[in-house]
């Protein structure tokens, strides 16, 4: 039998690839070649991927890396002399590194302090939803109001001035592409990071009410290393929910029953984001841990060195952990899936994310109930080429 390596074709837009699912279905572990011939492991089982996750026995450093599929881009983030990672990004970071900054930023982040912006998220979407409603059918609601709301949101938390989006918003995609040139890769990280430093070096002298003054204040951080925080949270703060909003916009518009139940049930929101985000799994490449010793997960030995990739998408179909697992099902109870990840990784930002979902679909939904889509589902170009899975566009009318 030939080695596996990860399957990346989808069948069905909304689906993992049908090799994945049939993986799953043998066992939740894999042997697997990577893009560079390194022999790691697939991750397509729930239990399996909690447990690496959790783990502190896998380390997430880049130089420990390598790449799952030909990419040029994922090839230089797995080589860090070539693509250097700045300093406070600390999402490439071990304990404990990685236990410093995590502790500086979790009290930005509570649940409670997320439920303090939601007034300002309700009146960023509604501003987003009256400049659709001037435009006029079709339109891109991509670009109209999946990507704005999120960049909005996370440039007046950070500080960072929403007249500069086309900037770093050209350098994230250019960052998320996995059909990036190597060259196009560097000069778009040194881009963003450039600009987020001088922005760091003005804020310093003139300090405002924002996250990024705040770190500034408490004075353990460099310059370098809030560059750092600076593109991280930028990046992933608005990429992450802007394809969610996309792409579970087009989940609803192409399951009626579905987008009625967010539309008029108020009661429904909650779980409703929740199933999405697990039937939809936008991150759809990772994440990678590398063994730092031998580890048993599942009955499988993984030797120290090898990279274990886990396939999300598959991991949150896994019936074993979710009954009925392949069907979007916006009353099926919250919780559990892995979309933010698990252990000391899990995403910083998730109930930042939650609150914008929670207002944004069911006032896009409110506000334009005729909505449809302009072209037909086939005609939706899908993110399949990025790291981040999505739509490129979605032209909608109503």
């Amino acid at each position: 039998m030939s080695p596996l390596t990860l399957p990346t074709v989808r069948q069905r837009p909304l689906d993992p690839p049908d090799e994945v699912t049939a993986l799953r279905q043998q066992a939740p572990i894999h042997r697997m070649t990577y893009a560079d011939g390194h022999q790691g492991w697939l991750v397509t089982g729930y239990a399996a991927a909690r447990a690496v996750l959790a783990s502190p026995h896998f380390s997430n450093r880049p130089e420990h890396m390598h790449p799952p599929i030909p990419s040029a881009r994922m090839e230089l983030a797995a080589r860090p002399e070539k693509f250097r990672v700045p300093p406070g990004f600390f999402l490439r970071m071990d304990p404990p590194d990685h236990t410093r900054f995590r502790r500086l930023l979790t009290g930005q982040f509570t649940v409670r302090r997320m439920k303090t912006l939601e007034p300002r998220i309700e009146e960023i979407t509604e501003a987003c939803l009256d400049a659709v409603q001037a435009a006029g059918p079709p339109v891109d609601l991509v670009q109209e109001f999946a990507l704005p709301i999120p960049s909005l949101v996370i440039c007046e938390l950070l500080g960072v001035p929403y007249e500069d989006r086309d900037r770093f918003q050209a350098d994230t995609k250019v960052l998320a592409s996995l059909d990036a040139k190597a060259d196009d890769a560097i000069a778009a990280l040194g881009g963003i990071s450039s600009y987020l430093y001088g922005l760091v070096q003005r804020k310093r002298k003139e300090p405002a009410d924002d996250l990024l003054s705040g770190l500034i204040e408490g004075g353990e951080l460099s310059d370098e290393e809030l560059t750092g925080v600076g593109v991280l949270l930028l990046v992933a703060g608005h990429e992450t929910t802007a394809n969610m909003l996309g792409l579970g916009t087009y989940a609803l518009l192409t399951n009626p029953d579905q987008l009625a139940a967010m539309r008029d049930d108020p009661s429904v929101v909650e779980n409703g984001v929740e199933e999405l985000l697990r039937h939809l799994t936008i991150i759809h490449l990772g994440p990678i841990r590398s063994a730092l010793e031998d580890v048993e997960i599942e009955g499988v030995t993984i030797a120290a060195g090898e990279n274990v990739a886990i396939h999300l998408p598959a991991v949150n179909r896994d019936a074993a952990r979710f009954p009925d697992a392949e069907r979007l099902d916006l009353t099926r109870p919250a919780g559990g899936h892995l979309t933010f990840g698990h252990g000391i990784h899990q995403c910083l930002g998730q109930q930042l994310a939650r609150a914008e979902m929670r207002i944004a679909y069911p006032a896009l939904l409110r506000r334009l109930p005729g909505l449809r889509l302009a072209v037909t589902p086939e005609e939706v170009p899908m993110r399949s080429d990025m790291s981040i899975y999505g739509v490129h566009r979605l032209p909608v009318t109503w």
